[in-house]
């Protein structure tokens, strides 16, 4: 309960300043390990679960068990406001974000405890698993399958898949903060978690001390048709930062020319390739099309680190050996599909995204010039035409005005929420930061000096006093010259 790691906290069963008069009661906890989601490392917590109806309008019906963790300040003295970490996807869990970067967020952890709550329909609170063709699948002649698993899953979870959204989980997550004794919090919100912070604050502003906001979705955004023009955007920039860079366009002087030829040659063409499963090692025999090369393209974009592989990659299948673009494909998108609960991301974008699709103007002539084309979108429409919808707050869409201090970071080279969208969601807020990383991709908690800047702003909300000049000094992540990595 809120006292048991109180005790662990203050060093007493105090209230440290930060107890509502008006609380639930305390939510149980006990001790309990974190671990990453590829089983490399773990991290000590204290979770608990809240009891919550499925149906937030039928209290006596169906309840789910929502799972929550603290990750108790390293300062038992500490008074400051807890962090409650909203994950991305939609479909990612909390802790498991916590698990894979906890590092990110040490500084902050010195002073703040860290809460997370796997968000209702992933992780261990009642998650929405469905079983789909893999992530780089998603053409027109793999429409069929993508409706069956969307039937099939359907058909294991049936309609309460409605009581998923965004609107729910916010509810879900002011009880968890009332539940543990909480009267005001920071929030942090990576990609997705950005959209849930944003009505959070829209909901309960009086219980929020600052935000911060990693790869910045706006209010006003239906997530999908700017998707592919923004993959576009990104892909460019990193074929110019090679360009720009020495070593770089020293070993691929025509990396532009290989990329196009390998988007002209997987247009029609497929190929069959035999190589090294990349987790098990045994023979896998699989084609290598347009989707395959898509997927490419697009999970290598997502940050410096990834995409400092790219060139080497796009040359080596340029020049006929496709085998290493493929594994890391392959390797990336099971990765991301194992963490991603696709039930509640079908929830979440057919209720809240999908039916602005009719309503705003998509030039399907001008999506399909990109490497993504219309795949996605297609797949998208092709779910939510069976996916049941669920409830919506009126004004989820209507632009945010806030004067919540909030930290907005940005990735110069982000291939799905560029800092054009952190630009336009912070019209409506007075008292915010904008910070953009050169050639980074999507979410930078991780990044350079962000962790300290993370910590400086959470412990001293006022955004214009940051002291922000350590990003002067970074680079992002040099580009391989060969399958070996860098220059030295």
């Amino acid at each position: 309960m809120r006292s048991v790691w109180m005790a662990i906290t203050c060093g007493a069963w105090l209230v440290c300043g930060r107890v509502s008069a008006a609380a639930l009661p305390p939510l149980p906890l006990h001790e309990c390990r974190l671990e990453h989601p590829l089983k490399i490392s773990s991290v000590a917590a204290r979770c608990g679960v809240l009891s919550v109806p499925e149906n937030p309008a039928a209290p006596a019906g169906a309840h789910i068990d929502l799972h929550v963790a603290v990750v108790p300040a390293l300062n038992r003295r500490a008074v400051a406001p807890p962090l409650f970490i909203l994950a991305g996807g939609p479909g990612q869990a909390a802790s498991d974000l916590y698990a894979s970067t906890a590092s990110a967020f040490a500084r902050i952890n010195r002073n703040h405890d860290i809460v997370l709550l796997d968000q209702r329909g992933t992780g261990r609170s009642a998650p929405l698993t469905c079983r789909y063709p893999d992530d780089w699948l998603e053409t027109a002649d793999e429409l069929p399958r993508v409706r069956q698993a969307t039937l099939d899953c359907l058909g294991k979870l049936g309609d309460r898949v409605r009581y998923y959204t965004t609107s729910v989980a916010v509810g879900d997550l002011d009880q968890v903060r009332r539940a543990l004794n909480f009267e005001r919090i920071d929030l942090y919100g990576s990609s997705y978690g950005t959209r849930v912070a944003q009505l959070y604050m829209r909901r309960h502003p009086d219980a929020i001390h600052a935000v911060i906001l990693d790869g910045v979705t706006y209010p006003e955004q239906a997530i999908g048709p700017d998707t592919p023009g923004d993959g576009e955007r990104a892909l460019d920039l990193i074929v110019a930062r090679c360009k720009a860079a020495a070593d770089c366009s020293g070993a691929y002087p025509a990396l532009q020319q290989d990329l196009d030829a390998l988007r002209r040659r997987f247009g029609p063409a497929r190929q069959t390739l035999t190589l090294d499963d990349p987790d098990g090692g045994l023979p896998l025999v699989l084609e290598f099309d347009r989707g395959l090369l898509n997927g490419a393209l697009r999970f290598l974009s997502y940050n410096a680190a990834e995409a400092s592989l790219l060139p080497t990659l796009i040359h080596q299948g340029a020049a006929g050996n496709l085998g290493p673009l493929a594994a890391q494909t392959i390797m990336m998108g099971r990765q991301i599909g194992d963490q991603l609960a696709s039930g509640m991301q079908n929830t979440v974008i057919c209720s809240e995204d999908v039916p602005r699709f009719s309503g705003a103007h998509i030039d399907r002539q001008r999506l399909a010039l990109t490497y993504q084309g219309t795949d996605q979108l297609d797949a998208l429409e092709q779910i939510c035409a069976l996916w049941p919808r669920g409830p919506v707050d009126a004004d989820l869409h209507d632009a945010l005005a806030s004067d919540i201090p909030t930290l907005l970071l940005s990735g110069e080279a982000d291939p799905v929420t560029p800092p054009e969208d952190a630009e336009r969601a912070a019209r409506g807020l007075t008292h915010h930061r904008s910070l953009v990383l050169p050639g980074e991709g999507h979410g930078q908690a991780a990044t350079g000096c962000m962790p300290r800047l993370m910590a400086d702003f959470l412990d001293d909300p006022v955004p214009s006093a940051l002291d922000a000049t350590c990003l002067e000094r970074h680079r992002p992540a040099p580009f391989f010259v060969a399958l070996t990595g860098p220059s030295p």
